[in-house]
């Protein structure tokens, strides 16, 4: 075997995507364990719904601007650049969490926690837009397997994250907050050296002449398809960063400080498990949607058919709370059993979405479409976290729910875009 060949990952690509996986599933357990450790702390120092929102609007708002520059930032520097990058700044943000000061007022508590989100949001967004673009170099070519590939990554990813979310909920109860902080921040650092260390030689080192100004897509199917992805993530976080979690913690706790905890847990668990649940069936979903692989067209109906599914799950849910008026054992049974239904078919949508976006960039612009198809997941975010917090304090959970129900519903109304964008596209 040549040089060349020993530092080209396509020559041992399963090395090369499982560093790649590694380094991806390390930042994800961090970033589920923070933002439970960050929700449930400052909504047990009495932090409102709408307060609990702001805490992470940051956080989407530097995904939608670091989405934009990542892509273009790894097409002149290199993924491993930006993979690390990401890494780096989340220890770095972790590290000055470890350092919010209690005596401080609410505001300057605020104001702080929403930075360092920021700075965490512009390292989750680096690692994702990273890690998203390595596996469309890596996958095989015209086997079909593209849709496996990236499905087993985004899948595993999202398991990781949910058993972070469940981490970061124990964290709190038995370690506290500061200590749970600083733990994350030493494994995370270790974790980066190991994959630093491991990482093949070889991936894209970046093009010098690459302008800022190409991050902007011509092709309408990514244009369409980032519309869907925008307000599919808009409806899942509307009732998931702030309804949920804080309709749970006040049916579960009893208001003592064992009360608290113990709460801590029944939500860190929920969450997990609906993390969890996601991402696994995000990484079978290739399994029995064997139409799309390798059939952008198929594709594209499947988004249309399963966001159509996913519309009216919120909608009935809204309708069961706003019956129900006050928490019972009833609606708290029919909100978990509807949110796990939910998560099932949220997780085929966002699988095929995942699928799509790397099936219709070229190689030579992947990370630059994949940077502008992540920055319109994070406005979805950012919406739906805004939207979460404002319906929430507003309405209460019917009316979060509803504005889940809206939100899908839109997204729906952008898959059928994509649909007719991909008859326009046969046809030149």
């Amino acid at each position: 075997m040549t040089t060349e060949a020993a530092e080209n990952p396509r020559s041992n690509p399963m090395r090369a995507y499982m560093a790649v996986t590694a380094a991806y599933w390390a930042f994800m357990l961090s970033d589920g364990a923070l933002r439970m450790l960050v929700l449930l702390h400052f909504n047990g120092l009495g932090f409102s719904p709408i307060q609990l929102a702001y805490l992470f609007l940051f956080y989407e708002i530097a995904g939608i601007v670091t989405n934009l520059s990542a892509g273009w930032l790894a097409a002149r520097f290199g993924l491993t650049s930006t993979l690390y990058a990401g890494l780096v700044i989340q220890i770095g943000a972790l590290a000055a969490l470890a350092g919010l000061d209690p005596a401080w007022s609410v505001s300057a508590s605020v104001i702080y926690v929403m930075a360092v989100q920021g700075a965490s949001g512009v390292a989750k967004d680096l690692a994702k837009m990273s890690s998203k673009s390595a596996v469309k170099i890596l996958a095989p070519k015209g086997d079909g397997s593209l849709f496996k590939w990236v499905a087993v990554l985004t899948g595993s990813k999202n398991a990781v994250k949910g058993f972070g979310f469940f981490l970061g909920a124990a964290l709190l109860a038995l370690a506290g907050f500061k200590a749970a902080v600083w733990g994350m921040a030493l494994v995370l650092a270790v974790i980066l050296v190991a994959v630093a260390i491991f990482m093949p030689k070889g991936l894209p080192t970046g093009k010098k002449g690459t302008k800022i100004s190409a991050i902007w897509s011509k092709d309408r199917r990514i244009n369409q398809l980032s519309l869907a992805r925008m307000f599919l993530f808009g409806a899942r976080d509307v009732w998931f960063v702030v309804g949920i979690p804080i309709y749970f913690k006040a049916i579960f706790s009893d208001g003592t400080p064992e009360g608290a905890r113990q709460a801590f847990f029944i939500v860190g668990a929920f969450m997990a498990l609906w993390i969890i649940g996601y991402g696994f069936v995000q990484g079978i979903a290739p399994s029995f949607l064997k139409g799309a692989a390798g059939d952008d067209a198929a594709g594209a109906r499947m988004a249309v058919k399963w966001v159509g599914l996913l519309t009216p799950i919120p909608f009935v849910l809204a309708a069961l709370a706003l019956i129900a008026g006050a928490p019972t054992l009833w609606l708290t049974i029919s909100l978990v059993a509807g949110l796990l239904l939910f998560g099932f078919v949220f997780a085929v949508n966002s699988s095929v979405h995942s699928y799509l976006i790397l099936a219709f960039s070229g190689e030579d612009r992947v990370t630059m479409d994949v940077g502008f198809y992540y920055m319109a997941n994070a406005a979805g975010r950012l919406l739906g976290t805004l939207l979460s917090g404002l319906s929430y304090q507003l309405g209460g959970l019917w009316l979060c729910l509803a504005t889940a129900g809206i939100m899908a519903g839109l997204s729906f109304l952008s898959a059928r875009g994509l649909d007719r964008s991909m008859d326009r596209h046969s046809s030149h």
